[in-house]
């Protein structure tokens, strides 16, 4: 093989290099400032005879009252520290909804089905189809049986039959990987942002499971595709307060009652996105499942927007001039959302980033202020603080611009982009369709961090950070990618003709 000696990549090489270097040196600070030290110290020791060194322990007098004194301190000092230290979060387990095949919406049905329901709208439609075709989605995602009658009835007897398919299903596949007893359930959490009937999604979970009178049940809605882990903050919070305590958090969203039937173009993309999809998650703070669990909650870190009226109206749920009801989504989204991001990323990137990646956006950052104003920022590298990233798989234009904005490589986002191709906008569960994937591509390991990010209405960006338990084995069982991970990744154009 010719040797590559041009002078770019010798330059680059060494600015590689120069960085690690760099890296690991700032990264590893205290050791080389306290390690000349304790060599120090150890040859003054070493040159002592034993006659010094037994003189010494001699000259150090003990008296009673100062020892019981000390004892007490570090008796009463270590109980405290153990006492007031958060509780670790164990991920045990979790669960994805598999929609079954004759619930499939392949594109050509989708577009045959919207002209049948718009025939006096053909513009409408070709926003549709041209809206599909640059979408990222397969031909294997699914729609309720409601959205496939010609026209669509979305009633709430049959929004209440899909609730019951996608949650039930993924508890009792949750309950047969944990073999856990629902009785032993102490707290539930359910967020479905659109539906949210009387009683409600928990209290039907409670109903169907005989759950117990004392258990602690949420039901969240209105809270957009980053609820999932709003309810994984809410669960961290209780999970902190009762000690020895587990909890159950179900994310879905059901599309039934949720299809737009208007001609308003911003109203009309979310009916080219969104499908069935569910998860389920345990979490424990007990020690017992410490083994067996998956993964360890690390951060989780919460940014809202929503006094700002851009973002809150970027995303919006309202009547159309007939009076149709649907999502509204805004020309400013992808703005609102980097937005968002920035102000998320501001906030963890102290907690996971390496101090050299900190000190260098810390000097970006005092130069731009005081120097080159109009310089641009400093944008940390993420991918030394995580082996694997799951963003919520809202579009193709979502994906992209993370990529773009945090420097991830095609592998990085492959998860995001084959959940998004199989399954579609599944909302709050789409991150854990992503976790799946890599569990089933064999890429989890012991220690390996996961940062997943979600954005929602309101507008939010909300960020969990996982570090890995143990190595997931493959095949994964109850896995939604079980039957087809050996056909993935997949070559996605950017335009699929109908």
């Amino acid at each position: 093989m010719p040797k590559i000696s041009s002078p770019k990549y010798s330059q680059s090489m060494k600015q590689k290099y120069a960085k690690l270097g760099y890296q690991y040196i700032v990264n590893n600070i205290l050791t080389f400032l306290l390690l000349p030290f304790m060599l120090t110290i150890l040859i003054l020791i070493l040159q002592l005879s034993p006659n010094e060194v037994l003189s010494f322990y001699n000259s150090i007098s003990f008296t009673s009252l100062p020892s019981i004194c000390s004892l007490f301190v570090i008796i009463y000092v270590s109980t405290y520290y153990f006492m007031s230290r958060p509780r670790t979060i164990y991920l045990v387990d979790y669960a994805c909804f598999r929609p079954p095949n004759m619930f499939r919406a392949p594109s050509a049905s989708f577009v045959e089905h919207a002209q049948l329901i718009l025939p006096t709208e053909p513009k409408s439609v070709r926003f549709q189809m041209k809206m599909l075709e640059r979408s990222g989605l397969g031909e294997e995602t699914a729609l309720p049986p409601a959205i496939h009658y010609i026209p669509p009835t979305p009633t709430m007897v049959l929004a209440r039959e899909e609730a019951e398919l996608v949650i039930f299903s993924i508890m009792d596949s949750l309950l047969e990987k944990t073999r856990l007893n629902p009785k032993f359930i102490d707290i539930l959490i359910v967020n479905c942002s659109l539906f949210s009937p009387t009683p409600s999604l928990s209290a039907m979970l409670i109903n169907k499971y005989k759950l117990r009178s004392n258990i602690k049940s949420f039901n969240l809605s209105g809270m957009g595709c980053s609820a999932g882990l709003i309810s994984i903050d809410l669960a961290r919070d209780l999970l902190q307060h009762y000690p020895n305590s587990n909890a159950v958090v179900i994310s879905t969203e059901i599309i039934t009652p949720n299809s737009y039937l208007g001609k308003e173009r911003s109203m009309l993309l979310p009916n080219c996105l969104f499908r069935m999809g569910g998860a389920a998650i345990f979490l424990s703070n007990r020690k017992s499942d410490q083994r067996r669990a998956k993964y360890r909650l690390v951060h989780v870190v919460r940014t809202h927007k929503g006094a700002d009226d851009k973002s809150f109206r970027c995303v919006q749920q309202q009547e159309d001039p007939e009076g149709k009801v649907g999502i509204n989504l805004c020309i400013d989204l992808m703005q609102v959302a980097g937005e968002a991001l920035k102000s998320n990323i501001t906030t963890i990137g102290p907690l996971v980033l390496p101090a050299s990646e900190q000190l260098l956006f810390l000097l970006t950052f005092i130069r731009r202020k005081i120097f080159k104003k109009n310089s641009k920022p400093y944008v940390p590298d993420f991918k030394l603080a995580f082996e694997h990233f799951c963003i919520h798989a809202g579009g193709r234009a979502v994906i992209d611009e993370l990529q773009k904005s945090l420097q991830l490589s095609a592998e990085h986002v492959e998860a995001s982009r084959m959940t998004l191709y199989r399954f579609g906008n599944t909302s709050s569960s789409s991150l854990w369709y992503e976790m799946s994937y890599i569990e089933a591509k064999g890429r989890m390991k012991k220690g390996d961090r996961i940062w997943q990010i979600a954005f929602g209405s309101g507008f939010k960006c909300n960020s969990a950070v996982w570090k890995c338990n143990r190595t997931i084995k493959t095949p994964v069982t109850h896995s939604p990618w079980a039957d087809c991970i050996d056909r993935y990744p997949v070559d996605i154009p950017d335009v699929v003709k109908l």
